[in-house]
């Protein structure tokens, strides 16, 4: 796809039906299994090692797939179409990729990347207690000590961070230069003060782990510095011109799952001796999620397409991730409203969806923020 074609290429086109098969047969028939239990889905994470669609982002020379962004945004609506938890838990190794790929050296790339294709796992680890959207506000440091930094602080709710062999961890080393006083390092698990923390229990999207982690003292090589010292916040905004378009995507497949759940359900379910699909009341309900989902792909995947062309667009990113989050959270509550009481029951896919979708309008920068970011380019 290129331009203003509409059209996938044959091997982009072959690459959605192979992951939409994944996630129907191998994904959706245990995720309710992942949701009661909260384990980690390694079984699920091994399967889509063998058909590379874990480590989609990192370059073949590396081991990994080397997907384009638009073709990540393809593979995740399709994961998240099965169990976007189980989705979750496979694309962390693609955002904590993204870092080193932007900043890292050759040798980081080889050494960190590579590692991914060997069977690691990574995280990615911004967010504080303290400071969540205010990325600056963050309290973590790293002070220089000869050949070593160290590290000192927490963060918080951190994707696969009791199962991440390594970090890529954003702190100030210099608390006085504001943005310009964060740097990032890749920390290894084995690094003596670290600890993961906390474990928490959450709403939906429960198949991903989620964990507190703190630094105590935490020496860290300087060959692990990503870039130079006072890169870091720079590192991070771009991460988000990468990484919207593909949470857009995965928005984009749980809204997509409510959208057939919804409309499979209407046209079996009878009341007054028809169908509730040929109620204007229904119909119009599962119309007006069409429009949105089909809207929120095409936002998403021209994000992505300008992102692959090397004109990553921070107002284009937040367009997407902020429409198709909201789509996919008005999706699964009209999905909900389809079914009536059963949509309320465990037994019903649906409430599960509208548990898993609400964290799109939160994580990689909420709603809210993604309209500040659109403000600001407004008027730029």
């Amino acid at each position: 796809m290129s331009g203003l074609s509409f059209t996938l290429t044959d091997e982009q086109q072959m690459l959605r039906e192979m992951a939409h098969d994944f996630a129907v047969k191998e994904i959706a028939p245990v995720a309710a299994h992942y949701d009661e239990t909260s384990e980690f889905p390694w079984p699920i994470v091994e399967k889509a090692r063998e058909l590379g669609l874990i480590n989609t982002n990192v370059p073949e020379q590396y081991g990994g797939s080397g997907l384009s962004v638009l073709e990540e945004c393809i593979v995740g609506e399709e994961l998240a179409y099965g169990c976007s938890g189980i989705s979750t838990a496979l694309g962390i190794n693609n955002l904590a990729s993204i870092p080193l790929l932007l900043a890292g050296s050759e040798a980081q790339k080889q050494q960190w990347l590579g590692s991914l294709s060997e069977g690691k796992m990574a995280a990615y680890a911004v967010t504080e207690p303290g400071a969540g959207s205010n990325v600056v506000g963050m309290s973590t440091t790293a002070r220089k000590e000869g050949d070593h930094y160290v590290l000192n602080g927490s963060k918080t709710f951190i994707s696969n961070a009791s199962v991440a062999d390594f970090f890529v961890v954003f702190a100030k080393t210099d608390k006085e230069a504001g943005h310009r006083g964060i740097s990032a390092f890749v920390v290894p698990r084995e690094s003596d003060g670290f600890s993961v923390s906390k474990h928490f229990d959450k709403l939906g999207q429960r198949a991903s782990d989620t964990a507190e982690i703190s630094f105590d003292e935490v020496a860290v090589p300087a060959a692990n510095l990503l870039g130079k010292e006072g890169q870091g916040f720079y590192v991070a905004m771009g991460v988000f011109d990468f990484s919207r378009p593909t949470v857009a995507g995965g928005a984009i497949g749980v809204a997509k799952r409510a959208y057939d759940e919804a409309r499979r359900y209407a046209a079996e379910r009878e009341a007054f001796g028809q169908p509730i699909a040929q109620f204007q009341a229904i119909n119009h309900r599962l119309a007006d999620m069409a429009i949105h989902i089909d809207a929120s792909r095409l936002l998403a995947w021209r994000a992505a397409l300008q992102v692959d062309k090397g004109e990553a667009n921070s107002m284009w990113s937040s367009m997407a991730k902020a429409f198709a989050a909201d789509t996919a959270m008005q999706s699964c509550v009209e999905a909900v409203q389809v079914f009536g009481g059963y949509g309320y029951m465990k037994e019903y896919p649906v409430e599960k969806l509208m548990r898993d979708v609400k964290i799109y309008q939160i994580y990689e920068g909420t709603s809210q923020i993604q309209r500040n970011i659109i403000a600001r380019e407004m008027y730029r």
